[in-house]
């Protein structure tokens, strides 16, 4: 980057960011001089509501001679604090598309205490290509529907809830081409000391249209799968010592076998917790997969721990430490941070990552040290 800079604030009800980023050329790459543009613009409507628009440019396209830009609008509504609907609108312009370069989504949300309901429909075309961000996914239909009932039996003292929820999940190509289809059944009980059980069934259909390697010696050849498996699990409360998620899940995978046992990992509401000291904190996690498949077998493991040290409410220093199997790979992320100043923050970032098939010693594939710092200024 040679040169950029961001604009964000608010002046009375719309919210307004603008960045601007300008890159120089590199040879290594071949990457070329290139301006990056991104506008937003929000406006607060009602107590909890809202419509937007963005606009993203990039000065030299990717997919050929010209510039790329996306706009798009959005519209949020918020109802009685339970209804809540969303929807947003996009188009990409980019050189060589035919024409199927919109995205969009509609859903509904019900978030009762006792019901509640999940609609959604999205549409990304197979020449909507933005090219300021990224994309999970291209050419695709989604429709997601999920209801659930979870009523509070005041006659057991010991549950507080239970839950009950099915989804359905089905994904198309723009053409029409099946691609996933997923069928979930959940039972869930809530207990009055914050621990939670869960049983949950799955139905599920694949479609591949290339090879996927899954292994450096085993190969998914093209075709449909279907898939069905069951998973159980315990989470125990936050307010204990030693909290975090034990599951086990067993079921079909791609014409085999799959089974998981998994200890909540860092990072989600599930994870892993060990608090040693009202300071200090160790967040452990593993993941143990078995696979047996017509063209084979193998085993994949992963192990992490997260060590938390927080000196003050607004300083700590964090260290994870990880090993995944699949690749052989030992990683170390070492982060601090400190808020200086209400919305001011100093970040260190330490990272490593290393080869362990290397005999004697684990080569180093890559390392990063990184300091960043923000500063807020009010008007």
């Amino acid at each position: 980057m040679q040169a950029g800079g961001r604009l964000t604030g608010r002046v009375g009800r719309f919210t307004v960011g603008a960045m601007n980023i300008q890159t120089g050329d590199e040879e290594v790459t071949a990457a070329v001089p290139t301006n990056f543009s991104v506008l937003r613009i929000k406006r607060d409507l009602l107590r909890r509501s809202s419509i937007g628009a963005i606009y993203t440019g990039r000065s030299v396209s990717t997919l050929g001679p010209g510039s790329s830009e996306t706009y798009g609008a959005d519209a949020n509504f918020g109802f009685h604090d339970t209804v809540n609907i969303d929807t947003y609108w996009a188009r990409t312009e980019t050189p060589g598309s035919r024409g199927d370069d919109v995205s969009y989504r509609a859903r509904f949300e019900y978030r009762g205490d006792r019901y509640g309901v999940q609609l959604e429909h999205l549409a990304v075309g197979e020449d909507f290509r933005p090219e300021v961000g990224f994309l999970r996914r291209e050419d695709f239909e989604r429709s997601f529907g999920s209801f659930r009932f979870s009523p509070r039996p005041y006659a057991i003292a010991a549950i507080r809830r239970f839950i009950w929820e099915g989804r359905f999940d089905y994904y198309t190509s723009r053409a029409g081409v099946v691609e996933t289809r997923l069928g979930q059944g959940f039972f869930g009980v809530e207990l009055e000391n914050a621990d939670r059980f869960e049983v949950e069934y799955t139905r599920s259909y694949e479609f591949l249209d290339r090879p996927f390697e899954i292994t450096g010696d085993i190969a998914i050849p093209v075709g449909g799968y279907r898939f069905q498996d069951a998973r159980v699990a315990y989470q125990f409360g936050r307010q204990r010592a030693f909290s975090g998620m034990l599951a086990v899940q067993h079921g079909s995978f791609y014409g085999g076998e799959k089974t998981t046992v998994e200890m909540g990992l860092p990072g989600g509401f599930r994870s892993g917790r060990l608090e040693i000291t009202p300071r200090l904190s160790l967040e452990p996690g593993i993941s143990y997969n078995r696979v047996e498949l017509p063209h084979g077998r193998f085993t994949t493991g992963l192990v992490t721990t997260r060590t938390t040290y927080t000196a003050t409410p607004l300083m700590f220093v964090s260290a994870l430490v990880q090993y995944n199997s699949s690749n052989a790979s030992l990683g170390a992320n070492v982060r601090f941070r400190w808020e200086y100043q209400p919305g001011s923050e100093l970040f260190v970032v330490y990272n490593e990552q290393r080869d362990t098939l290397t005999p004697r010693h684990p080569e180093l594939q890559n390392r990063s040290f990184v300091i960043k710092i923000n500063r807020l200024f009010r008007f």
